[in-house]
């Protein structure tokens, strides 16, 4: 399995989020992937990489996942916002106004000029701060989502797209959840795009996959999975009910299996079981998984207690679908675990594989 690592991912490196009403430090720092590449460096998977990707492949890649508007926004937002007060360049950007949709007459279809009311329009939470170094990092994770992609497209039997910011709340115009592209769907649609003509998308972090569902849920070719908190009480709250099916074409194409706080290893296992199942069923000649590790015991913003040792099975399981599968890097906040406990999930698979 080789790895191809995003080296422009700590240009991105928040300095506070807003969390449950205050400011605190952001969960989601650059030691999160250091700790990834240190403990891969310990137990070698295979090669490690940096994405090779003409920024012509990427654009054209990125475009076919995210809308014109938004993806241009992101990309001149930190100019703009440093434009507005030259003091701004020593904090970060975070949204405070937001439109609610139809149902409270807020229009989105126009796009606003003023920086604070489009940063909103593009956002969900307040929780994800832009800064000077985020367009390039996420540019950099799309990439290492193409690139290993790709290499699955060639014939191998995994890869894995190791890159922060994570992907999997970033939707087709927004973003959230300290995603800003979405890794997991970039390379779903290259994977479509490539020939296979049927991919799952299972995504087994703590917190709902929002913003993949929103990407697939009208479409039949990408299957959407996920096992997660329930929304009821966990974050982001307004999507990953179980009643969610997909709608038009894509009616049925799309699995939410919501488990409550306090989720036990042998609970959470019976549902990727099902989740697996359900792969099965779709006939998926490949897979995507979204790989949080924030079902861990210790992580300080989720609520399931899987044990490291846990992760091995995890990778057996998911290696039990025999299909062709790019992992993404995803959540996973007890830094200092987190490098174990992904490579204890790789390590899995590969020997199972």
């Amino acid at each position: 399995m080789r790895t191809f690592h995003n080296p422009h991912h700590a240009l991105h490196h928040g300095r506070e989020e807003m969390f449950r009403g205050r400011m605190v430090p952001c969960h989601e720092v650059p030691a999160r992937l250091d700790f990834v590449l240190t403990e891969l460096q310990h137990r070698p998977m295979g090669a490690l990489l940096t994405p090779e990707i003409s920024d012509v492949e990427l654009d054209a890649t990125i475009s076919r996942v995210h809308a014109t508007r938004y993806t241009q926004f992101l990309a001149g937002a930190w100019a703009e916002w440093v434009a507005m007060d030259p003091a701004n360049a020593q904090r970060d950007a975070l949204p405070s106004v937001w439109p609610l949709g139809n149902r409270h007459a807020f229009r989105t279809d126009v796009l606003p000029r003023n920086f604070a009311a489009r940063l909103g329009l593009f956002s969900f939470d307040s929780g994800s701060p832009l800064m000077a170094g985020t367009w390039a990092a996420a540019r950099g994770g799309a990439a290492c989502a193409l690139a290993a992609a790709r290499e699955v497209l060639a014939g191998a039997r995994s890869a894995f797209a190791l890159t922060r910011p994570p992907g999997h709340h970033a939707g087709p115009d927004f973003f959230g959840g300290y995603c800003f592209l979405n890794n997991a769907a970039i390379t779903a649609q290259t994977l479509r795009d490539g020939g296979k003509q049927r991919v799952a998308v299972l995504d087994v972090d703590y917190h709902h996959g929002n913003g993949t569902q929103t990407i697939f849920y009208e479409r039949a070719d990408v299957f959407t999975l996920s096992i997660h908190g329930d929304p009821a009480t966990e974050y982001p709250f307004f999507l990953g009910h179980a009643d969610e099916r997909g709608a038009g074409a894509g009616e049925g194409f799309n699995l939410n299996l919501p488990l409550p706080r306090g989720t036990n290893f042998a609970t959470w296992r019976a549902a990727l079981a099902l989740a697996l199942d359900a792969v099965k069923a779709f006939k998926a000649d490949a897979l995507v998984v979204p790989m949080g590790l924030d079902t861990f015991e210790g992580d300080p913003i989720s609520g399931f207690t899987l044990q490291s040792n846990d992760y091995f099975a995890v990778g057996e399981a998911l290696a039990s679908a025999g299909l062709p599968t790019v992992f993404t890097f995803e959540g996973g906040y007890a830094v200092d675990a987190v490098g174990t406990n992904a490579v204890n999930l790789l390590e899995g698979f590969n020997r199972a594989a």
